[in-house]
């Protein structure tokens, strides 16, 4: 994020001694981006970030995706993939299992119920959607609270867990970018700000506490890197003498962030807007849209459902959280489904749903879509949670013999 901030104890002046009451220096670290030339940070450890006494291989969840082919729309069931009590054993770095993906960004699903292990990705941010559940968000910086409807920022490379609190399963749809994810440039000031024509601003961002220190020693760091596996990824575990925890205070603009999808102030007009208004986040190649409960078109005759449309340059990756979906109704869609159109094939709303919506004038739906500019593969996840059927829900029969 471009706005500062600062939170425990840092010297006056950045890169000079910074000591503890005991005469001790602090180690300073600068975790910036884009070699020294964007947004950075700096923490102030009490022990050396460098330090590893260990390391070995951790094999990643399968990251290998099949082609789209036949070129098809499809329905993913994502409340298929974790059924009974398994998630009360499952973690949310570990298990979580790869929907859809291309070179650029990774969507994957998790249900879990016990803590993760320390965890880096040090390929790309990761925008987490907290689907349902509550957990925390232990990071280097400090803690985050988060329910159900946050999204969650994590730069690239930040150590951070995940911790369900509750009883209820913890569903988390993550996006693994290879870039950074910010708000949209259209929504900021050449500075940084939020502008006044933004659907959300600084106000509605949550921040995470103040850091602190854990004594703790010989600590495993689950790392996402690049590779030669699947996907260009590879993993590892680090043993350090510390845990990473131990930071005493940070200050600059980068750091993780929660910003829940309540807080999105939607844009309507007389007629229907297109989908860039629902614009959230951007990462290299793909964009992040919600859409939220709102009013309708409003012109005495619009047609509040979408018009047909073809992605002649994008794939449009929908997940359905909430609400009842008036364009979708009749195709078996629901909540926890995830309906993926790819470039090159018109999509719209089924036929029923057109003249059923005239006169609307408020949509209770809630929504994450991802627009990826090249095409995305089918996961081991994406692959056996297809419906199978949902391409000829349009035409109202099979598939031709």
């Amino acid at each position: 994020m471009a706005h500062y901030q600062r939170a425990g104890s840092i010297p006056p002046k950045r890169h000079t001694q910074h000591r503890d009451p005991g005469g001790n220096l602090y180690y300073e670290e600068l975790m910036g981006e884009e070699g020294f030339s964007s947004d950075s940070s700096l923490l102030y450890h009490r022990h050396v970030p460098s330090a590893v006494v260990g390391a070995r291989t951790w094999q990643l969840p399968d990251q290998a995706t099949t082609a789209n082919q036949p070129l098809l729309p499809r329905h993913l069931k994502l409340h298929d993939l974790f059924l009974g009590e398994e998630w009360k054993s499952c973690d949310a770095v570990r298990d979580r299992r790869l929907v859809l993906g291309n070179a650029d960004v990774r969507i994957n699903y998790v249900v879990c119920g016990t803590a993760s292990p320390l965890y880096r990705n040090a390929t790309g941010d990761e925008c987490v959607y907290v689907e349902a559940g509550a957990g925390t968000v232990e990071t280097v910086f400090g803690d985050l609270d988060v329910a159900t409807g946050d999204y969650v920022i994590i730069p690239r490379a930040t150590t951070h867990r995940w911790v369900p609190t509750g009883h209820e399963p913890l569903r988390l749809y993550a996006i693994e970018a290879n870039s950074h994810i910010a708000p949209p440039k259209r929504y900021l000031s050449r500075y940084g700000q939020f502008l006044e024509h933004s659907p959300y601003c600084e106000r509605d961002l949550r921040l995470p506490t103040a850091p602190r220190q854990v004594d703790e020693e010989n600590v495993e760091i689950y790392l996402k890197h690049r590779g030669d596996g699947p996907a260009g990824l590879a993993g590892s575990v680090h043993v350090t003498p510390h845990h990473p925890f131990d930071v005493v205070g940070w200050d600059g603009c980068l750091y993780p962030y929660a910003f829940n999808i309540a807080d999105f102030e939607p844009i309507t007009g007389r007629i229907h807007q297109p989908p860039p208004v629902h614009q959230v986040f951007e990462g290299n190649n793909f964009v992040i849209c919600n859409f939220v409960p709102r009013k309708v078109d409003y012109h005495p005759l619009a047609v509040p459902v979408p018009y047909y449309h073809s992605n002649v340059d994008s794939d449009e990756v929908m997940f359905y959280v909430g609400g009842d979906y008036e364009a979708r109704k009749g195709s078996g869609i629901n909540v926890g489904s995830i309906s993926l159109h790819p470039g090159g094939y018109p999509h719209g709303p089924q036929p029923s749903a057109i003249e059923a919506s005239l006169g609307a004038e408020r949509f209770d739906e809630t929504a994450v879509m991802v627009d990826t500019f090249r095409p995305l593969g089918l996961g081991e996840a994406g692959s056996i949670s297809d419906d199978g059927k949902y391409a000829w829900t349009w035409a109202g029969r099979g598939p031709a013999s």
